[in-house]
C-alpha cells in the first residue's frame, strides 16, 4: 500500500464549509443585536410602573385644565421631548415603545412621535450622534426624522 507524503486539500470546502461559515458569522451577530434589544427592553428601575406621562397623569388632580384637554398622543410626544432633553433619545425611544405597548391606541401614532423625537435629536445631538440612537421602535420613523431634520 503506497501512501501519499503530500495529500491533496480539497478547495471551496463544498456546501457544507460555506454554510459553516455563513452561519460563524451570522450567529455573533444576531446574538448580540438579540441581547442588545433584550436588555433596553428591560424596567431596570424597579418601579412597575411606566415613568411615562400619560393622559390619565395629565388629568391628575392639580394638573392644569390645558394639560387634561389635550390628546393622550400630544401628552406623551411633550413628555417624551422633555425627556430626550434631560436623558438622551435611548431612553425616550424606550419609553415610547412602552406606552405603546401599554397602551395600543397610541400605536397610529407612534410614527409621527418618533419622527418628532428624531428632529428634536438632530437638534439637541447633532446629526450623527442622534442617528446612534435609531433602533426599531414604530418601524424605522426616528431615523426617517433625523434624516429629515439634517436635510
Amino acid at each position: 500500500m503506497k501512501h501519499s507524503t503530500n495529500p491533496q486539500t480539497r478547495r471551496g470546502g463544498g456546501p457544507a464549509l460555506r454554510i459553516g461559515r455563513t452561519l460563524a458569522f451570522v450567529l455573533p451577530v444576531v446574538l448580540v443585536l438579540s441581547g442588545t434589544l433584550a436588555v433596553a427592553r428591560v424596567n431596570w428601575s424597579g418601579s412597575p410602573s411606566s415613568p411615562v406621562l400619560t393622559a390619565a397623569d395629565a388629568s391628575a388632580p392639580g394638573a392644569s385644565s390645558r394639560a387634561a384637554a389635550r390628546a393622550p398622543q400630544d401628552v406623551l410626544r411633550d413628555a417624551l421631548l422633555v425627556e430626550l432633553q434631560e436623558e438622551d433619545p435611548g431612553v425616550a425611544l424606550t419609553h415610547l415603545q412602552q406606552a405603546v405597548d401599554e397602551r395600543p391606541s397610541l400605536a397610529k401614532h407612534c410614527a409621527s412621535i418618533a419622527r418628532s423625537l428624531g428632529k428634536a435629536a438632530v437638534r439637541a445631538y447633532g446629526p450623527t450622534k442622534a442617528q446612534s440612537y435609531a433602533r426599531p421602535v414604530c418601524d424605522t420613523s426616528f431615523a426617517s426624522g433625523v434624516v429629515t431634520a439634517h436635510r
